[in-house]
């Protein structure tokens, strides 16, 4: 163990969704069989635990307690929690349901999770279908319910999330001072691009992200917006120096990312790349987070999750605190 204790900066809830439906409105309750029967979100087709080669046995739906647990074994200060199904709030065609289904999981998340453990620090759902109800429930979870950010879809929405449309959420988040989160999910346009199991699980994540960064730098949204913090999740750190490589001399009278990095407004997750050490060079360690994903990819002992990170000897010791510590407290505002 450190000396100091660490900041989980992606764990997950694994919502169960009949648990989720208590909290819709109540002119659902009289069809609970019939909307239940289906899914409440679209998935996807590359389902990780079908046929032979699924990715093993340890899977886990924590409870509270075991989070607690987890919180313990793993001398965490904090976890910031995000969702698993509800990841896929972008593939919502119905606005009307996507609001519903968003409110419904922020509220379930506080009121099973957040109310009764400190170290649990919530990220919510928004139904950007909706950008006004979306600015107001990011207000409304900030406020009453002490969450630290909310979600953007890495793929899913029919537009990228750089587009005017969506500027009122950024603007708001500025306004109250918290973060957003783009956190990639498989979509359901992987249903079309791969062959193998193993090829979506390699591409799936990082090129919605690749996609999304570029969308954003692009958009020059960070640079008018100082408070304004923005982290990228799910696909480690790897791609990142390749895109500046690629943009920052094309982006005319935008801030660069670079400058945003030197600002402290983006973040990206610090992943098992073999190229971690370069990356660390060329990005530098005041941007990069640890996660520990739990309980994801078969991830059930939190304490084995930190000593894998602790013991990495790619990552120098004074980048492993900042990493694991400084960075996503600057980021979550913790």
């Amino acid at each position: 163990m450190t000396d100091w204790k660490m900041i989980d900066a992606d764990g997950h809830i694994r919502e169960v969704e009949s648990d989720v439906f208590e909290y819709l409105p109540d002119y659902y309750k009289s069809r609970r069989e019939a909307v239940l029967y289906f899914p409440l979100l679209p998935h996807h087709g590359w389902h990780r635990q079908a046929g032979r080669a699924g990715i093993g046995a340890s899977f886990l739906i924590p409870t509270l307690e075991d989070w607690r647990q987890a919180l313990d074994q793993g001398n965490i200060e904090a976890a910031v929690v995000y969702p698993t199904r509800f990841m896929h709030i972008g593939q919502v065609g119905m606005t009307e349901f996507a609001v519903d289904l968003s409110k419904a999981y922020n509220d379930y998340l506080y009121d099973r999770f957040l109310r009764h453990e400190s170290r649990l620090k919530g990220v919510a759902v928004l139904p950007l279908q909706d950008v006004p109800t979306a600015v107001s429930e990011l207000r409304r979870v900030v406020k009453d319910y002490g969450m630290v950010g909310a979600v953007l879809p890495a793929d899913g929405l029919p537009r990228p999330l750089g587009h005017p449309e969506f500027h009122p959420v950024y603007e708001e988040a500025n306004r109250l001072g918290c973060m957003l989160a783009v956190h990639s999910q498989n979509s359901l346009r992987n249903n079309d691009l791969f062959m193998w199991r193993g090829e979506a699980a390699t591409l799936a994540h990082v090129w919605p992200q690749m996609r999304q960064f570029t969308n954003l730098m692009f958009s020059g949204l960070l640079g008018r917006l100082p408070d304004l913090k923005i982290g990228f999740l799910e696909a480690g750190c790897g791609w990142v120096p390749y895109l500046m490589s690629k943009m920052e001399a094309r982006m005319g009278e935008h801030m660069r990312p670079s400058k945003l990095i030197e600002r402290g407004q983006i973040y990206f997750q610090c992943g098992e790349e073999m190229t971690t050490s370069r990356d660390l060079e060329l990005l530098g360690d005041e941007c990069l987070f640890w996660a520990s994903d739990f309980p994801h990819e078969g991830i059930v002992d939190m304490s084995r999750a930190v000593k894998e990170f602790l013991d990495r000897d790619d990552i120098p010791e004074p980048a492993k605190r900042k990493i694991s510590y400084e960075n996503p407290k600057r980021l979550y505002r913790l």
